[in-house]
């Protein structure tokens, strides 16, 4: 492990990191979304034999190549970051980490690889059933690509199914379904790949307002407008269920997150959660003052959701910092400090064993080791008040993704019983508000990453591994170097992307024909 890590060094690099993540989290939801809807559209034209629904889903196919290609590029610096930037971290639990990143590669983009050609240059050289099923397959190949990425991030989330082996230094895998099946990890897939389902409905719904504004291809769009929608609002409705299931989960496993979420400083029996606020930004968890200036909140709500129980305590900042409070499992919480101290024993016992000459002084340091491990992230914590993550960013982007996900929730609906009663032709406002919901659903999926990692820090792994000490010891200089490269690359791409989408778009599809 790395001791006297330059701040700077461990700022750059996990601004490098975070923006490698936000530029390939563009093109991941579009994928995954605009897959379903054009799989969809291919299937009415099997069971139908319309040319029509054949055209329309060559239109959406052509418009989710372009944006799969780019994808790819961005997730694959992404995977080389953890060598580079973070090889502390991959060191550490690269045994456990990199499996289920292993299979993403040798399974899912095998799939995709396979099925890929098939889809979009199969048109009347294959079967109408075989080119349905390469499709699909190609959509099922992104979707568990996403599954065992999401795997690896909620294992840091959450970390099971693993025993550290203090002669290697490594932690190691002990049950790989343990890992890949942890409850943490099925919620996280689902309502991470439903957000992409949102984001693609919502692109499907805009674009096509936008064709109904310029009064072209009408037919078309409104077509696409009834598929879009309603598998908009489906996804809308099972991403609230998959979020309530993930707050619950947040409570059980990272109370400081689901305190920093709610801006709790005191913790409560009966507590309330916070619908809208705004924080008191010179708040500290150790003074008297009113953490919010201002906040309407739904009484008791937040202690049903952590706890399934309206009058459950939760604890707050303050409480997660000083502990004395009575845990769900009836022990008495540790404070920060205790925990610190035991995280030191922990690395101490380490060194000890790996010095020891005699299979007893071995034998009584294991024995420490094993006592405090559950600790041992924290040895690298140097004040207790840097277990606090950024209160005001993971507070402000939870809101923003839940009243965006309630927003595009009721704009679906609207479509969808507007399109089916034949009446959104006419809603020309509609229609702009629809173009403006393909950039709130990506900032709908883009702040619930937000919550995720920033509401995590200062992990790179739950309770295990601080950020400051998985980082590569490298030159400030070079990370900084590299940070303006990709945000270059990334940017480039970006435009490169959003050109030839507007330019495919307003091309618009081809129909008639067969």
């Amino acid at each position: 492990m790395i001791d006297n890590i330059d701040a700077t060094l461990i700022g750059w690099s996990r601004a490098q990191f975070a923006l490698t993540a936000i530029y390939h989290w563009l093109f991941v939801p579009l994928t995954l979304g605009l897959g379903i809807v054009q799989a969809v559209m291919e299937t009415i034209y099997y069971r139908t034999g319309n040319a029509f629904w054949k055209q329309t889903a060559q239109f959406w196919m052509k418009l989710f190549g372009i944006n799969f290609a780019i994808g790819v590029a961005t997730g694959l610096i992404l995977e080389f970051e953890f060598g580079a930037n973070w090889s502390n971290y991959s060191w550490f639990v690269g045994d456990i980490f990199g499996a289920p990143l292993a299979v993403e590669g040798i399974l899912a983009f095998f799939m995709e690889a396979t099925f890929i050609a098939v889809m979009f240059f199969g048109w009347n050289k294959v079967s109408r059933g075989f080119h349905l099923a390469s499709t699909w397959l190609t959509v099922l190949g992104a979707t568990i690509s996403a599954f065992w990425i999401l795997v690896a991030n909620a294992w840091m989330q959450h970390p099971v199914g693993m025993q550290f082996n203090p002669d290697t230094v490594r932690n190691e895998m002990v049950s790989f379904w343990e890992v890949a099946l942890s409850p943490v990890a099925i919620n996280k897939f689902f309502h991470a790949v439903l957000s992409g389902w949102i984001v693609g409905a919502a692109f499907v719904v805009g674009v096509s307002g936008w064709f109904l504004l310029k009064k072209r291809e009408t037919t078309f769009a409104l077509a696409s407008v009834k598929v879009s929608a309603v598998f908009g609002l489906l996804a809308c409705a099972l991403s609230a269920w998959t979020g309530d299931g993930s707050a619950h989960q947040v409570a059980q496993r990272q109370p400081m997150k689901l305190a920093a979420m709610e801006g709790l400083y005191e913790g409560q029996r009966g507590a309330g959660l916070v619908g809208i606020g705004i924080l008191n930004p010179d708040k500290q968890y150790s003074d008297s003052q009113d953490p919010f200036v201002f906040k309407l909140e739904l009484p008791r709500m937040l202690s049903f959701f952590a706890e399934r129980d309206f009058d459950a305590y939760v604890p707050g900042i303050a409480n997660l910092i000083e502990g004395g409070y009575t845990e769900r499992s009836g022990a008495t919480a540790l404070s920060a400090q205790e925990k610190i101290s035991r995280g030191k024993l922990a690395i101490q016992a380490l060194a000890s064993y790996r010095a020891a000459e005699s299979d007893s002084l071995k034998r009584q340091a294991r024995a420490a080791l094993d006592e405090n491990f559950r600790y041992f992230g924290y040895g690298y914590i140097r004040r207790p008040s840097d277990l606090i993550p950024p209160v005001g960013l993971t507070f402000y982007a939870f809101r923003v993704m839940v009243l965006l996900g309630g927003f595009l929730l009721l704009l679906f609906a609207a479509a969808a019983y507007l399109s089916y009663k034949n009446r959104f032709a006419s809603k020309r406002w509609l229609q702009r508000v629809c173009i403006a919901s393909i950039f709130l659903a990506i900032a709908a999926g883009q702040a619930g990453w937000v919550v995720a990692e920033v509401g995590r820090q200062p992990w790179a792994i739950q309770d295990i591994l601080p950020t400051s000490a998985a980082i590569s010891k490298l030159p400030t200089a070079s990370v900084k170097l590299t940070f303006f490269i990709f945000l270059a690359l990334f940017t480039v791409l970006l435009v490169a992307e959003i050109r030839i989408m507007l330019n495919a778009i307003k091309k618009g599809p081809e129909m008639g024909g067969n």
